[in-house]
């Protein structure tokens, strides 16, 4: 007789590293709030997209590092040989929703309007490795429009960004989008005398730490070099000081209103062509939007906003919430951004071969949840369905019949299905299920034509604070006719 195989060890009930799992409260005020932003971008006439999960790794082009296994930052794997000979495909999980948007443009091309104006959202996956509030799987919502080179689509869409922020709940005061122009930044590189390659993305990336370290160290950044607050050396992108001066200029150029920035981008961008178009692409964008009703309260023209920019070759924007919050160490911070984009001209070129204008923008949905939830605007414990308990197995049918008619009446119900010899478990399951309401119908009553209809809610408040004589006498619970039964739970629900 053969030996007894080793027993295969059980698989562990966890999580993979960098996922997590989504349950009641999360998905449904996750729904909620994409909910609310899908009727503002209904509303401006955008049409929803969903778009395949995988994409070939060809559509997703140029993001993908160029190693042999493409799959650094995305989750890929290659089809199996295809008849005749020959590798297969690679494909990969989509990391955003604006790759498989370009894919679409230039597929369905000739059967699209043009513009075309689209909001998608769903699940996006990212092959990087995870840390604290940064996951492998995560929700966007985006809405873009390709096909226009006009501001005005910039324009609208940051319009149509203020109008979901408030339409998801985040009030007037409480986010500001703030804007900026890739052609500036070109035209401040020309002033300087450094257009492309690594010295152009060094004072970019010096550019985006003003936030950080502000205009003396930027310009000791952009020049020799300085000591960081641990001491340490940071090398400088060895620009001679005069060089720094249109840099410096362009940082600071943030006035009292939008016309006083304006006025201070002209005159920091100089002779050159590409800002001074830069510059007037921000003032129409700031008239439009004042026609839009969209004041300076909302949206405001802001030279530090650098975002992705050998990506964007246009407007940019990012809208940040501007209340406080206690981090984990009770320290008092603002929120920060939960949305972001500008105008790509050169995204789906990439299939045609011939330009093709888009620009949009990408909410980060857990970010905004997260904002909502620390307003108190969700966040509250979800109510769970009435419990239609069970007293007598041999009369489900009237059991479902009674969560049958809640339903109709529009209520959330179900009847018990465990084992219904311990009442007491039923009702610790209401509980766990925050039930608001637990009806009961044994043999006596429904001989005589009754339910019991146990207030959840109210019984417990009771249990807390009331005496022992107050508990025994019931008054959570009352009988009613069986057929005043929705009419019952409708009152204790209101």
């Amino acid at each position: 007789m053969a030996k007894d195989q080793k027993k295969q060890p059980r698989p562990k009930a966890e999580t993979p590293k960098g996922f997590r799992d989504y349950f009641g409260a999360d998905v449904t005020e996750r729904k909620q709030m994409l909910d609310r932003i899908a009727e503002v971008y209904h509303r401006h006439g955008f049409e929803p997209l969903e778009t395949s999960a995988v994409e070939t790794v060809e559509a997703l082009g140029k993001f993908l590092p160029d190693v042999d296994r493409p799959n650094a930052g995305v989750f890929a794997w290659q089809e199996a040989e295809v008849p005749g000979g020959g590798a297969g495909d690679w494909l990969a999980l989509r990391y955003d929703l604006t790759a498989p948007l370009a894919r679409v443009a230039a597929q369905f091309r000739n059967d699209l309007p043009s513009p075309y104006r689209r909001y998608a959202m769903g699940p996006v996956w990212r092959n990087e490795k995870p840390g604290p509030g940064r996951f492998r799987q995560f929700y966007q919502c985006d809405a873009d429009t390709v096909g226009s080179a006009s501001v005005a689509a910039d324009a609208e869409i940051c319009g149509m960004l203020a109008g979901a922020l408030e339409h998801a709940g985040i009030q007037r005061g409480d986010y500001l989008i703030r804007i900026n122009n890739r052609k500036v930044l070109n035209g401040i590189l020309e002033a300087m005398g450094v257009e492309g390659g690594k010295p152009a993305d060094d004072v970019l990336r010096t550019i985006d730490k003003f936030d950080k370290v502000g205009e003396e160290g930027v310009r000791q950044l952009l020049t020799t070099g300085r000591k960081d607050e641990s001491g340490a050396e940071i090398e400088g992108v060895g620009l001679r000081p005069e060089q720094a001066d249109p840099v410096i200029a362009f940082l600071t150029s943030k006035g009292a209103d939008n016309a006083a920035t304006l006025a201070n981008l002209r005159a920091a961008v100089g002779a050159s062509v590409t800002g001074a178009e830069g510059v007037e692409e921000l003032a129409q964008i700031s008239d439009m939007l004042a026609a839009m009703g969209v004041g300076e309260d909302r949206a405001v023209i802001d030279p530090s906003i650098v975002r992705g920019l050998g990506y964007y070759t246009g407007p940019v924007f990012e809208a940040e919430l501007t209340f406080e919050i206690l981090d984990e160490k009770g320290r008092k911070r603002q929120f920060g951004s939960v949305a972001g984009g500008g105008r790509y001209d050169g995204l789906v070129e990439r299939f045609t071969g011939q330009k093709v204008p888009a620009t949009g923008v990408s909410i980060g949905v857990d970010r905004l949840l997260a904002a909502l939830r620390a307003k108190g605007l969700m966040g509250g414990t979800e109510q769970g369905p009435v419990v239609v308990t069970v007293m007598d197995r041999d009369r489900m049918a009237d059991y479902y019949a009674m969560a049958s008619e809640l339903r109709a009446a529009g209520i959330r119900a179900e009847v018990y299905l465990g084992n219904p010899k311990n009442f007491g478990n039923q009702l610790k399951y209401a509980d766990k299920r925050n039930s608001p309401v637990a009806i009961i119908q044994g043999g006596n009553e429904a001989l005589r034509g009754v339910v019991q209809v146990k207030d959840l809610i109210l019984g417990a408040k009771i249990a807390a604070e009331a005496s022992h004589e107050e508990w025994k006498a019931q008054p959570a619970q009352t009988e009613v006719a069986r057929g005043d039964l929705v009419a019952e739970v409708r009152r204790i629900l209101g």
